[in-house]
């Protein structure tokens, strides 16, 4: 979907000042491993020592395991936590509120512009992705609610682009792809048996990026235009947990799809989506990025991270 004013995209433009929505959604899967080491490390009954893989004979152990994962994303995890924390003081300060009709509509916005071969969105339950939405959208009131905007430049952004605010109904699917119409049809009749659909995906799918994450392709539209129109055109007629029968692609492959939750579209009113082009505009109108980690100082914000 794009744009009739001047190209401009807020899905793929917007919050120009402040941190990216690929990044911030790319946060969340940190946030998911700090909560995973927080649970490993005061289990006291479990041994450091203890083995939890090993390879030819060869023990990697709890300790080893818990130590390259913060090594890997230690740093990352706690600045996000500290982030999090901080625009909660700024928002008790300012007194700002963030309702859950705002955080809905940021997830359809996310939801409709999510392109199927994206996977920085699948990896993420809910509740965690509407933690890290509420912190969003603090640091963007923050940011915007000293500048002003007129009204009729607000009106004007929303009447040339309405078709950014009317949500398809989208479907979180799953996908095997596989080679040949006769293997797509032994993957049917091994989900029949009992068989789980992650599970044969990551076994038996053909495509390595969606195979990794059990088949997850994302949400899925009929204007995702990087999915198949033949599979984007079944999803609806596939109950909640079913899978499809075997569906052929242009580009030669085959395909079964499971549908995971179904989305329904909605329409936003102008009343509806008044703040949120507010703080577009408005936030387009600041001379620099802004991150949470500005707030640092007025809120003393430290930590004691070091990286050996």
């Amino acid at each position: 979907m794009k744009s009739t004013r001047d190209n401009f995209n807020p899905q793929q433009k917007r919050h120009l000042k402040t941190k990216p929505v690929l990044l911030i959604i790319g946060a969340l899967l940190l946030g998911n491993l700090l909560w995973f080491i927080a649970w490993l490390i005061p289990n006291e009954k479990v041994s450091a020592t203890e083995e939890v893989a090993s390879v030819d004979g060869k023990a990697i152990t709890k300790e080893q395991w818990i130590a390259s994962m913060e090594s890997m994303y230690g740093k990352e995890v706690l600045l996000d936590l500290v982030n999090a924390e901080v625009m909660e003081a700024a928002a008790k300060k300012n007194n700002i509120k963030v309702t859950n009709q705002e955080i809905d509509l940021e997830l359809a916005l996310i939801r409709s512009t999510q392109e199927g071969t994206d996977t920085s969105f699948q990896k993420f339950d809910d509740e965690t992705m509407r933690m890290k939405i509420r912190s969003r959208l603090i640091l963007e009131k923050v940011l915007s609610k000293d500048i002003v905007v007129k009204e009729d430049a607000i009106k004007a952004f929303y009447e040339n682009n309405k078709n950014l605010y009317n949500i398809p109904t989208s479907y979180r699917t799953r996908a095997i792809y596989v080679s040949s119409e006769d293997e797509g049809k032994e993957v049917v009749k091994e989900l029949e048996s009992g068989s789980s659909f992650e599970g044969l995906a990551r076994e038996r799918s053909k495509d390595p990026s969606s195979a990794s994450l059990g088949g997850d392709i994302g949400y899925v539209s009929k204007d995702t235009e990087s999915v198949d129109s033949a599979i984007a055109s079944r999803l609806p007629k596939i109950d909640v947990g079913k899978w499809s029968n075997v569906i052929g692609l242009e580009d030669g492959r085959f395909a079964v799809v499971q549908v995971v939750s179904i989305f329904e579209g909605e329409s936003f009113s102008f009343s509806d989506v008044k703040d949120h082009i507010h703080r577009e505009l408005a936030l387009d109108q600041l001379p620099q990025s802004v991150t949470e980690e500005a707030f640092w100082q007025e809120f003393k914000a430290n930590w004691s991270y070091s990286e050996k």
